[in-house]
């Protein structure tokens, strides 16, 4: 369901966009966003932070864009989203020493604290450089361009980095050993 709630809104966006214009295409996005919220709502799914600021960048600066017939919001709003979510992780582990990545998946995933710090640190950086990709995408390049980079590039970056600091993690994973493993080690 979470990834419903992430990608339908873009593949919408990119669909309508190719059949008919960014204005359309930017209100279908916002009312997609809202209509899966409102499921995710309505199915008694917690909604994270990021989802409910995603929700009120897609209304405030999609509806800029209708309102002033001017992309440059629309085209701004992911750099936004991914220097939000940069600054949450990279925020609290600069200055409190807090690893949020650890926080969210720590019961799941069992690594050492210098670990966790430099997964933690990898997707601030990532999202930082993702928010810095796609400004100079939008500013650079025409904006059909700007829109199957939205879709076809930051998925398959997203991919990328999510299996290769799976396979980084691997390295550090604490395997759980079995009851019977436990039982037959000596004390």
């Amino acid at each position: 369901m979470r990834l419903l709630a992430d990608w339908l809104p873009i593949i919408l966006f990119f669909v309508v966009y190719k059949v008919s214009d960014l204005y359309w295409a930017t209100a279908v996005a916002i009312i997609a966003t809202l209509a899966v919220m409102g499921l995710l709502k309505l199915r008694g799914h917690a909604i994270e932070a990021m989802q409910w600021v995603s929700l009120i960048l897609i209304v405030v600066f999609g509806g800029a864009t209708i309102w002033l017939q001017d992309e440059r919001f629309i085209k701004l709003k992911p750099t936004l989203l991914y220097g939000l979510f940069a600054a949450a992780l990279l925020g609290p582990q600069l200055f409190k020493r807090i690893l949020l990545m650890q926080k969210l998946m720590g019961s799941k995933i069992s690594m050492p604290t210098h670990a966790w710090a430099k997964l933690n640190a990898a997707w601030g950086l990532f999202f930082a450089a993702l928010g810095g990709l796609n400004l100079w995408v939008a500013h650079a390049f025409t904006t059909d361009t700007w829109v199957n980079f939205k879709l076809f590039g930051t998925i398959g970056l997203m991919v990328v980095f999510i299996v290769g600091q799976a396979l980084w993690m691997n390295r550090f994973a604490i395997a759980e050993q079995p009851d019977v493993l436990k039982d037959q080690q000596p004390r």
